[in-house]
């Protein structure tokens, strides 16, 4: 995949929002951070958070479908996108306060709530500590973080790293790299695109699927250093995030599990163990970024799942 020109103003909220016919942008002021988030779609509110290195924009796949049976409100959690940059908050459990007190903004008392990566992290610890304020959690490639990271190989077994992620023995390093503060964001400053064409490469079964426009907007979010730090911030509260866990009780709402050729297996294992209404699906002809690779299968086995 050959560098895109990043034009800035070709990526505004303006003219994004041209990909989400019906959608409006708003921002709101939440738990002392300034969040953007697109909305659409009437009925039962289903909240949406994106995951690492993406945006409210990798919801494009899926927002008009969704929008036809339910209010689909799709946010930039803390650290990502249009939404701001604080220098702190961004354990899960924080970033959980955030969307409760944008639900509580927008007058609602019940949604359902999906999130991609990162994003389904923050879901999770919403369901965690606001149960009263789910109706049903979807979580795709992201379970809360636990202790089985801390056994997360710092060199990959000999064979395994290759161009494609080993199914069996993953191998994800930038899960140390952003562990760097500072650092990081001097070498990717302006550089991101290097980053996202090698990861989705490497995470994709078929990373033609993530097109140039997709990329150019998230390079076009990711460049500036403060957005690196951010998000760099998801990945170094996890100590906190781990810790937290150990004081929650199991979920009881109902759970739906959609995992990736890499993770399924690994989401079948762990979501029951925290969860005690828990389905977990695979759709194993796509990488992580399976809104991208097949948001038809996404978009089935979601509302199948909210459908009763």
């Amino acid at each position: 995949m050959e560098n895109t020109v990043i034009s800035p103003n070709q990526y505004t909220e303006e003219e994004l929002i041209k990909h989400f016919p019906g959608f409006t942008h708003q921002h709101a002021n939440v738990n002392g951070v300034e969040l953007h988030y697109v909305d659409g779609g009437s009925g039962t509110p289903l909240i949406c958070l994106p995951g690492w290195p993406q945006t409210w924009f990798s919801y494009h796949p899926l927002a008009q479908s969704l929008a036809e049976n339910f209010r689909v409100i799709i946010v930039d959690i803390r650290g990502m996108g249009s939404s701001e940059k604080p220098a702190a908050g961004y354990d899960k459990k924080n970033m959980a306060t955030d969307i409760l007190e944008l639900v509580k903004q927008l007058g609602l008392t019940k949604v359902h709530l999906m999130g991609h990566d990162i994003g389904g992290m923050v879901a999770m610890s919403f369901a965690f500590n606001y149960p009263d304020f789910v109706d049903k959690l979807i979580v795709l490639d992201g379970s809360h973080p636990s202790e089985g990271m801390l056994q997360m190989p710092l060199i990959p077994p000999a064979g395994t790293f290759t161009e494609k992620m080993d199914t069996n023995t993953p191998y994800a390093w930038w899960m140390g790299f952003n562990q760097i503060k500072a650092l990081p964001e001097k070498i990717l400053e302006g550089r991101f695109q290097y980053l996202l064409d090698w990861l989705f490469e490497y995470v994709m079964i078929d990373a033609s699927k993530m097109g140039t426009l997709d990329r150019a907007v998230y390079a076009s979010a990711y460049n500036e250093a403060a957005s690196i730090r951010a998000s760099n911030a998801w990945y170094q509260s996890f100590t906190q995030d781990i810790e937290d866990a150990k004081h929650y009780n199991p979920l009881e709402m109902p759970v739906l599990g959609i995992g990736s050729n890499v993770s399924y297996n690994y989401m079948k294992m762990g979501l029951p163990y925290v969860a005690t209404n828990v389905k977990v699906e695979g759709i194993l002809d796509s990488g992580h970024y399976m809104f991208e690779e097949q948001p038809k299968k996404v978009i089935e086995l979601v509302n199948g799942f909210l459908a009763f």
